[in-house]
């Protein structure tokens, strides 16, 4: 400690609680921005593609003096909600079948188009277990654990070849949790977790910073 905070506390406590100021301040502005700064940029992603493909006639901007934004946003949206409804009745049905029918003839659309098809269904399917528990698993050594998430139960050929029951696990790396590794691990070798999946990801992209509610009531209570 120098001399001069020594000699003078009152300018050390002064200086700390500046620190301390910054530092709050940094913690309420700092995820304000940057979630603003991906809402507005996804905003203009879409919007930028979207609205060019609206015929200037049925384009508000065209008779506004100024632009709307989000407006390819709702577009998209009002688009998927009239495909979710025509495609559940029956003849909307009937085509989807018949188009199917074509990609399944096309040699690499149709592996493309199937594996896209059967992702989707088992992250949007509401039976579908999918992402839905989070799991702690020893990785990639004895005694040294990872968070995962559950995306199913393994088959076919991968359970074919193990005598014991295989879960499949999916490991994200941090702090960019789209990416990770494949595993197949024993049922027996996983601990399910109580946190939910997105405190599973606040946990993984915040790389432990962040603790899920849960885990600190629990070391409240004990």
């Amino acid at each position: 400690m120098s001399e001069t905070e020594i000699t003078n506390p009152s300018k050390r406590s002064f200086l700390a609680r500046l620190r301390g100021y910054l530092i709050a301040g940094m913690l309420i502005t700092a995820p304000i921005t940057i979630t603003a700064w991906l809402t507005t940029t996804i905003i203009d992603f879409v919007d930028n593609r979207v609205t060019k493909l609206i015929p200037p006639r049925y384009d508000p901007e065209t008779y506004l003096p100024f632009s709307i934004p989000g407006l390819g946003v709702i577009v998209v949206i009002i688009f998927l909600l009239l495909v979710g409804m025509l495609t559940t009745n029956f003849l909307g049905r009937f085509f989807v079948k018949i188009g199917e029918s074509i990609l399944d003839r096309l040699p690499v659309v149709r592996s493309l188009y199937g594996a896209t098809k059967q992702i989707f269904e088992t992250v949007f399917a509401s039976q579908s277990d999918a992402f839905r528990e989070v799991v702690l698993i020893e990785y990639p050594r004895k005694d040294i654990w990872v968070i995962g998430f559950l995306t199913g139960t393994s088959k076919g050929e991968v359970q074919k070849h193990t005598k014991d029951e295989l879960v499949n696990v999916f490991v994200p790396t941090t702090p960019n949790p789209t990416s990770g590794f494949l595993l197949f691990v024993p049922r027996k070798d996983i601990k399910i977790l109580n946190m939910g999946v997105e405190e599973g990801l606040k946990l993984v992209v915040s790389a432990g910073i962040v603790t899920p509610e849960g885990v600190k009531k629990l070391e409240g209570n004990s």
